[in-house]
């Protein structure tokens, strides 16, 4: 049976291109018959990478079958993952978030997870000499990946290694990092099509924190104000998309990825006192700027009360 390569819902560049990496990894290297699948839509800057190497978009997914075969790549948390997953067949994991478990293997399977800012540069150092084997479309995959995980190495989860990756692989494709990376955050700064629904699903994690629910989205731009010009529209749908996706409160931080700081949308009270309490500042108004704020993984997620 071939083995499905997928990420997590809601499907950024990490979720797309590791997939699609790893899966070339299977059928080439290990002869294992895999493809790669997706969660969800890609978002605008993982098609952006998909368009720019002539790969094809792999197939979308809702669920997965008992005893399919799969690995699991840029997350380990069953709340981001198909229903069905401890029915399947897990077969690896691959991922560079904490762990936070309640997946269930059928026996002892691969798991790395390693501190790194990208789930590609782990696989970079698994597949090691096999590298000289991969071809250039799936090489800027992995490159596109670790771009845009780093912010260009902007963000504080960007390691040595993710960058030494970056360079050879840019160097190898004859690349120039910072007009790709140009490229790549204007195409993820392009939402004028989405929805404010969509907008606040586009990159978001469900977290449980002292008993609330929280849909935290972030949305990475070189142009926070074509973001934050919807700020009205976007604070009237966060309570029916809260609702419908069982979450008390929806945070949307708008991270500016040019001037490295992020701006938190306050809609009511209860996001005012989290902002207060997780950073430090005072909510004058319907926002408020957090100076340095990059990571979601690293500074949010971490730092937040309730």
């Amino acid at each position: 049976m071939t083995t499905l390569v997928f990420g997590h819902k809601s499907p950024d560049t990490d979720s797309t291109g590791s997939p699609i990496v790893w899966a070339w990894y299977l059928n080439t290297v290990l002869n294992v018959e895999a493809k790669p699948a997706l969660l969800g839509e890609p978002n605008t800057e993982a098609l952006f990478m998909l368009d720019h190497w002539k790969l094809d978009k792999p197939e979308i997914i809702s669920d997965v079958a008992d005893d399919q075969p799969v690995v699991i790549v840029d997350t380990n948390n069953p709340a981001e993952l198909p229903a069905n997953i401890n029915n399947a067949d897990i077969r690896a994991i691959i991922d560079h978030h904490k762990l936070v478990g309640g997946l269930e293997t059928k026996g002892p399977i691969h798991i790395v997870m390693e501190p790194l800012a990208c789930t590609a540069t782990i696989m970079w150092k698994i597949i090691g000499k096999d590298m000289a084997q991969m071809p250039d479309d799936i090489k800027g995959a992995m490159l596109t990946c670790i771009l845009s995980d780093t912010l260009e190495f902007r963000s504080p989860t960007t390691t040595q290694e993710d960058k030494a990756v970056a360079w050879s692989l840019a160097e190898s494709l004859g690349i120039d990092i910072p007009t790709y990376a140009a490229q790549m955050f204007a195409a993820k700064s392009d939402v004028s099509s989405f929805s404010e629904a969509e907008l606040l699903r586009m990159d978001s994690k469900e977290f449980e924190i002292d008993g609330k629910q929280f849909r935290v989205s972030v949305l990475e731009t070189t142009s926070p104000a074509s973001v934050l010009d919807r700020k009205d529209a976007l604070m009237a749908a966060m309570p029916a998309v809260a609702k419908e996706d069982g979450a008390d409160e929806v945070l949307l931080f708008v991270v500016d990825i040019l001037n490295e700081e992020a701006t938190l949308l306050i809609p009511n009270d209860m996001t005012k006192t989290v902002a207060e309490k997780s950073f430090g500042v005072t909510v004058t108004g319907d926002t408020v700027v957090l100076p340095g704020i990059m990571s979601r993984k690293k500074q949010i997620i971490p730092n937040l009360k309730v």
